[in-house]
């Protein structure tokens, strides 16, 4: 105790411990305050994608405000620039607008009635994490430029005469030694460009040689991201700065894409929020049926986007609504949704009969479906806290999904594994601040064709939903990410395909939201008296091999549970290797799950035959 003392005690803290850092400082020693987390441009979210989206809005801004119908977008591994035809910025202020904190034209609510970025931040984020960064502004014939290097002028160049049209030209790199060994990828960039021009028809982008374009606004966006067929025509709702589609799908639980001001909302808001309760009371009250909302919204896929003059968001990265009034001198964002909701929607099941038949017995099967299984759900719920379930299935973590607060916290993840072996190398090697553990025991049931009757009369599959929080839906979800941990062999394969069966016949928003991982942990241990090298493909064993030199020990694991809980700290840490398991529109769910997981055994049998890799024995 004394000794703690006279540590405390000899910490200082003085004038000189105070430091105010400059706008480029600061950035660059807490990006993750201006752009979310990091990363490598694995994941759609990781920062590189902020910052081409963060120069992307400006030019959105411009055509919002009715200017420029077309934008051009380039990505290469060395350089990323984005070129609008809108009216420039002014001259003047190039140079300020780049690298003067809270420095905008957002400000001004005539300029830019219903904008994304009002905070004057974005583009300065751009500017300190990129080592080249150049701006340049053509406007009525003048061109002005000034390039920077991590937030540091280095060129300011004179304006100059040009035949270019009006428009902002940005280009940049980033920083590689902050977004380490990041490459872009377009499978995370195509769906952002999409979104723009989905949610502003007319809209042209022109990407590395692809054009997107959209006649039909929202429609086009849930066809574009659908992996069930819907049951009816999808209903396309469109007003004065409300635009909303929705449908239903024989999908189990919700799914809804909500956006502000071209700004896609992932984590939801207000808005979202009034969306959904003003449908299910509209809908319920057209057909004066006593139905329960979760049955009208079972299976409902729907986007909502509105413009809001100066919108609040709940953080940097523009997630999730704040706002709750659509403008200064206008309604709560509830009242302007229900108010529109209520009567397009009323008239629209009035006059189309046809599809407010099939939405009728839509919803007439959920509400059969969850009256079947009330009592089993019931009982399962009460088996599930007799069973302890953080004692003997789930070995939780501090810090979940969301706190207290209602912050997102993205550390947080849980194990999904299977036997005592593998699990306690798991727990014993965890950080228990962030990592949870569920143990599986033996193979799950295939789920494939069942009702979600099986979830709550299955011991396994009802604890683990428990111990997700998700038996209401995803919004409860309590983990950032779940990750799948099995054997590499034929069993702990087997056991993997059976647990994603099992969410995306259940909860396929679980995956569609990027929640869901397989966990990758090595094939091979390569090493000599000098050198441990861990190897995760046949390829990296050669190179390995080649990097050791002669005759080193090459050991083979088998399960997780041969690997020891000092050895798991390095597959589970922070170079920690995952798959994130996806689901596109061509994979179309029922079709795939039929394949790979229904009775057609001769069929898949024949398959694995003809697609057979026979893997050469290592000594």
């Amino acid at each position: 105790m004394e000794r703690e003392e006279e540590r405390i005690a000899e910490v200082s803290y003085t004038e000189e411990n105070i430091r105010t850092l400059d706008w480029r400082e600061h950035i660059r020693r807490r990006p993750s305050m201006y752009i979310g987390k990091l990363g490598d441009g694995k994941h759609a979210d990781d920062g590189i994608y902020v910052l081409l989206k963060e120069v992307m809005d400006n030019s959105m801004d411009e055509y919002m405000m009715g200017y420029g119908k077309v934008i051009e977008v380039s990505v290469t591994p060395e350089l990323v620039s984005v070129r609008d035809y809108g009216r420039g910025i002014p001259l003047g202020k190039v140079i300020d607008v780049s690298s003067k904190m809270n420095t905008g034209g957002k400000y001004d609510s005539k300029a830019f009635k219903k904008s994304v970025g009002l905070n004057g931040v974005g583009i300065k984020a751009v500017n300190a994490l990129s080592t080249f960064f150049r701006i340049s502004s053509f406007r009525d014939g003048e061109v002005k430029s000034a390039e920077f290097t991590c937030g540091v002028i280095t060129l300011d160049s004179p304006v100059q005469p040009t035949r270019q049209a009006n428009g902002t030209l940005t280009e940049f790199t980033p920083d590689a030694s902050i977004f380490k060994d990041y490459i872009y990828q377009n499978e995370y960039i195509e769906p952002l460009l999409k979104n723009y021009v989905f949610l502003n028809s007319g809209l042209t982008i022109l990407f590395n040689g692809k054009k997107f374009y959209s006649r039909n606004g929202l429609v086009d966006l849930l066809n574009e991201n659908m992996t069930t067929e819907p049951l009816y025509p999808i209903i396309h709702l469109k007003g004065d700065d409300i635009e909303v589609v929705l449908t239903h799908t024989n999908q189990y639980g919700e799914e809804y894409y909500s956006f502000v001001n071209g700004q896609h909302t992932t984590q939801g808001g207000g808005h979202l929020t009034a969306f959904r309760e003003v449908v299910s009371r509209t809908i319920k009250e057209y057909y004066a049926k006593n139905f329960e909302y979760a049955d009208i919204r079972n299976g409902m896929v729907g986007a909502i986007s509105i413009k809001v003059e100066e919108p609040v968001f709940e953080s940097q990265t523009k997630t999730k609504l704040g706002s709750r009034d659509i403008g200064p001198d206008g309604p709560s964002i509830a009242k302007f949704i229900g108010d529109f909701v209520k009567k397009e929607l009323d008239n629209f099941l009035h006059i189309n009969l046809t599809t407010s038949e099939v939405m009728l017995q839509k919803i007439q099967e959920s509400e059969k479906e969850r009256k079947a299984i009330a009592g089993v759900t019931k009982l399962a719920r009460e088996r599930a806290k007799k069973a302890s379930l953080h004692n003997r299935k789930l070995r939780d973590c501090r810090v979940h999904l969301n706190d207290t607060k209602g912050n997102l916290q993205e550390e947080s993840c849980i194990f999904i594994t299977e036997g005592d072996s593998a699990s306690g190398s798991i727990t014993k090697s965890r950080d228990v601040n962030t990592q949870a553990v569920f143990s599986l025991r033996g193979k799950p049931l295939n789920s494939y064709g069942l009702t979600k009757k099986v979830v709550y009369e299955n011991e396994e599959f009802n604890l683990l939903q428990a111990a997700l929080n998700i038996e209401d839906g995803i919004e409860g979800l309590r983990y950032n990410k779940v990750i799948v941990a099995t054997d590499a062999d034929v069993d702990g394969m087997h056991i993997r395909l059976l647990i994603i069966t099992f969410f995306l016949q259940f909860f396929p928003d679980l995956i569609k939201k990027g929640h869901v991982y397989i966990l990758q942990t090595p094939l091979f241990r390569v090493r000599n008296k000098k050198k441990t090298i861990y190897c995760y493909s046949e390829e990296e064993r050669l190179n390995a091999v080649a990097e050791l030199g002669p005759n080193p020990e090459i050991t083979r694991f088998k399960g997780l549970g041969e690997i020891s809980p000092d050895e798991f700290k390095h597959f589970i840490g922070k170079d920690i290797r995952l798959e994130q398991v996806k689901l596109r529109k061509n994979d179309l769910v029922k079709e795939m799950l039929e394949f790979y997981m229904g009775k057609n055994t001769m069929e898949r049998q024949n398959f694995i035959i003809n697609n057979l890799v026979v893997e050469e024995d290592i000594a």
